[in-house]
């Protein structure tokens, strides 16, 4: 595959402080989109990246485009950033575990199958502990040990998908294609009692609480619900979930839905432990970004705009039009390997 064909999908993998970090995640997949418009949210702290538009766009390598989003993240918002480039997005995803924080490491397709062969099967994508033990009770130790075993063999130990899937994975193959996509947010609240509780007036008043708490907090970040889940827990848990009939941040139409989930529930003097209600927000009553926002969605401009490659930039401006760091030259035939780390 020539490398004008080759697909070229970048896993950002972001190093967030603090817990409660959705804001900031939002931000950063903004920073994401100036770079390409294809952008795949993996949250809570992770992106894939399809750059191989990008990579002829700006004129640039896959480890300078690299460079200038680890740059960009890290002079508006202060984040590390950990970059892998790879054919595909499993390898992406591989290569970013195995790349030590704030650096970049770039997989060419010619050296797949030396990358992957030595490497344990617990770092095959999709590969868990109980997965990984059978392997190994099987003398399947490494990925090169899946990849020459048989397809048949490995159907006929882990079934027939897992084992297709298995085989595909530990010669390279993903055919995933990065899908953008919006991300679904969401807010809870919930009370725990202090002892179960039978009676229905005593959860309809929580559910009240609930309600209020959680249409004050989406008005508080001016935001709106398009949809609730209730889940109430007891001997086991149950959970019901309903599609609003339009967004809303009105405490009226998220109480009306909350009984009406609870009313579905049917509880039969159920010994109710604790009640939880969560609002998926997809829609920002906001119109439009703060004003100093440094970075614009690929929706509202694909493409951001681009220096000129002789133009200079200013050594202390970190706005999103400043250029990556120049190429290195070229060194023939001794040229850099094709499996790099770079330092930020």
């Amino acid at each position: 595959m020539s490398a004008m064909t080759e697909r070229r999908i970048l896993h950002a993998h972001w190093r967030l402080p603090g817990n409660d970090h959705a804001n900031l995640y939002a931000q950063l997949l903004a920073v994401a989109e100036g770079i390409t418009p294809r952008v795949q949210a993996i949250e809570p702290d992770a992106a894939h990246l399809d750059i191989k538009g990008a990579l002829r766009y700006w004129q640039r390598s896959p480890e300078q485009v690299a460079a200038l989003l680890r740059l960009r993240t890290m002079a508006l918002h202060g984040v590390q950033t950990t970059c892998a480039i790879a054919p595909n997005r499993m390898l992406a995803t591989m290569a970013a575990a195995a790349t030590p924080p704030g650096m970049t490491t770039v997989l060419d397709a010619s050296d797949v199958e030396q990358w992957l062969r030595s490497r344990p099967v617990a770092a095959l994508y999709g590969v868990g502990p109980a997965t990984a033990g059978k392997l190994h009770t099987y003398g399947l130790h490494t990925i090169g040990d899946i990849a020459e075993t048989p397809m048949p063999t490995l159907v006929r130990l882990f079934g027939a998908a897992a084992g297709r899937a298995l085989h595909a994975h530990a010669h390279g193959q993903d055919p995933r294609t990065v899908q953008t996509q919006p991300i679904v947010k969401s807010l809870a609240a919930d009370r725990a009692f202090e002892h179960d509780v039978l009676d229905p007036a005593e959860h309809r008043r929580t559910l009240l609480e609930l309600a209020e708490e959680v249409a004050g907090r989406l008005r508080d970040g001016q935001q709106a619900a398009g949809g609730l889940a209730l889940s109430v827990r007891y001997a086991d848990r149950s959970t019901r979930s309903r599609t609003l009939a339009e967004a809303t941040a009105h405490t009226r139409p998220i109480i009306t839905t909350a009984y009406e989930l609870y009313d579905l529930l049917a509880l039969q003097r159920a010994r109710v432990r604790a009640i939880s209600l969560r609002a998926h927000t997809t829609y920002d009553r906001r119109a439009k970004p703060p004003s100093n926002s440094l970075s614009t969605p690929a929706t509202a401009a694909p493409w951001p705009s681009k220096r000129s490659p002789t133009e200079p930039a200013p050594a202390t401006d970190p706005a999103p039009s400043d250029p990556p760091p120049s190429p290195p030259a070229s060194t023939g035939p001794g040229r850099t390997p094709p499996i790099r780390s770079g330092s930020r």
